[in-house]
């Protein structure tokens, strides 16, 4: 994430945090109704597509059902991003977590995209796009009503709202911000500058909740006190995750310059589906999706899924998380990343016995979302929200030191844009020329 002007960070003083935190709290509650509104319609579309037509048509909505609805849903969105001002926003492929605005035009057609994807099956969370949303709703409101604010300040506002509000607290908008405003010059202490961003956080985790937004943590047995050979066995599985997001990356670098090679706006997110359709028709509803629901019913019954079984959930979740992430849809990767670090913390407990269910689990999550996210505070905080005890929290800093070292020198999990050439211009209904950052 990026922040174009640092002196925007020099708003500081005691005085100006406060006459800003009435407006902030306001705006940070308005970033979360947005994203529950987006959850909600995604949801009933979901429901529509996946229960009331198959149950009105008499189908399995878990057999051939599947192809048709994400080859159709592709194709809905490459509709979308064809015909819609501003082409859906950018490709998520390409973009960090926290983006510069968007043009208010671009709004409709990012949330239709949003919802098609998420209703429909495709295996991508909702951060990017409804971060993307927000900050632009947030950075207009305040130029129309407070215009010496910076547009900055908006954006972390905007950026740390629905953070807060998508993973349930203000400390994981605390932690991702914490990197970013530590590196900027600027008048006041790291906490001053971390006020506003934490005020929007608190007002959009209150606000969430207030409304029945999910929760990310799950229940799962106490972890207790750390020994020895946790250690060893819980850097095995951390560096098992990092191993299997290392080549999700590299798959996803190929599978983005495959799928961009047809140069077009409808194809791409069409044959994306297809093929999200026959990955999701060989590994199940439960490969599908964000991936929240199904790290649900993973952890609903870890005992009840074999090695091999699972074995196929993180091969075919990873290739549908590639797929998506290559094709044109818009969504984040934070999410279905996530139930794969859980997919790779049971097999490691069904190959480790000795090492317990609970740390398996975070240490899964750990080192697949070190690659993913390349955010080794993110990384700490989901692999402890996921199970919900924060007594692994000793162990994971240890865990995280190793499993870093294999990732530090990777590329970034995303698509690095080409430096614009003005001899050579793509037709109109052209992806964006881009490199991966190898």
């Amino acid at each position: 994430m990026t922040l174009a002007r640092p002196e925007a960070a020099d708003e500081t003083s005691p005085r100006k945090l406060l006459a800003l935190a009435i407006p902030t709290i306001l705006l940070g509650a308005c970033a979360a109704g947005i994203l529950w509104v987006i959850e909600k319609v995604a949801d009933q579309w979901q429901q529509t597509l996946w229960d009331r037509i198959p149950d009105a048509l008499g189908v399995d909505p878990s057999g051939w059902w599947i192809i048709l609805v994400l080859t159709l849903t592709g194709l809905a969105v490459g509709l979308c991003l064809q015909f819609f001002p501003g082409h859906g926003g950018p490709d998520s492929a390409t973009t960090e977590l926290i983006e510069e605005p968007l043009h208010l035009s671009a709004l409709p057609g990012v949330i239709a995209v949003t919802i098609l994807a998420l209703g429909g099956g495709v295996s991508l969370g909702p951060e990017n796009p409804i971060i993307a949303v927000n900050v632009a709703i947030i950075v207009f409101l305040l130029s129309r009503l407070i215009p010496a604010v910076p547009s900055e300040v908006g954006v972390m506002i905007a950026g740390a709202a629905t953070v807060g509000a998508l993973f349930g607290t203000p400390v994981a908008a605390a932690l991702i911000f914490t990197e970013v405003l530590a590196a900027i010059a600027g008048k006041g202490s790291l906490w001053d500058k971390l006020f506003l961003p934490l005020v929007a956080a608190g007002s959009g985790t209150i606000a969430m909740k207030w409304m029945g937004g999910q929760h990310l943590g799950f229940n799962l047995p106490a972890y207790g006190s750390p020994s020895a050979p946790d250690l060893l066995y819980g850097i095995l599985v951390a560096c098992a995750g990092v191993a299997i997001g290392l080549a999700m990356l590299y798959l996803f670098s190929f599978t983005w310059r495959a799928l961009h090679s047809m140069r077009s706006r409808i194809l791409i997110p069409l044959v994306g589906g297809l093929i999200l359709g026959i990955l999701g028709f060989i590994g199940g509803p439960i490969t599908m999706f964000k991936g929240l629901a199904e790290t649900g019913q993973l952890l609903a019954d870890p005992a009840g899924y074999s090695r091999s079984e699972l074995t196929l959930i993180i091969v075919i979740k990873a290739l549908a998380l590639a797929i998506a992430a290559s094709a044109l849809f818009r969504g984040g990767r934070i999410f279905p990343a996530t139930f794969l670090g859980v997919a790779v913390g049971l097999l490691g407990h069904a190959m480790i016995p000795n090492l317990p269910l609970t740390l398996a689990v975070a240490c899964g999550v750990l080192g697949v979302l070190l690659v993913v996210s390349r955010d080794g505070w993110l990384a700490l905080f989901v692999a402890v929200a996921i199970p919900g005890d924060i007594t692994v929290l000793p162990v994971l800093c240890v865990v995280v030191l190793p499993a870093w070292l294999l990732v530090t020198r990777q590329p970034e999990f995303r698509i690095m844009p080409e430096p614009a050439t003005p001899a050579a211009s793509p037709p109109a209904d052209a992806a964006p020329e881009a490199r991966s950052a190898e």
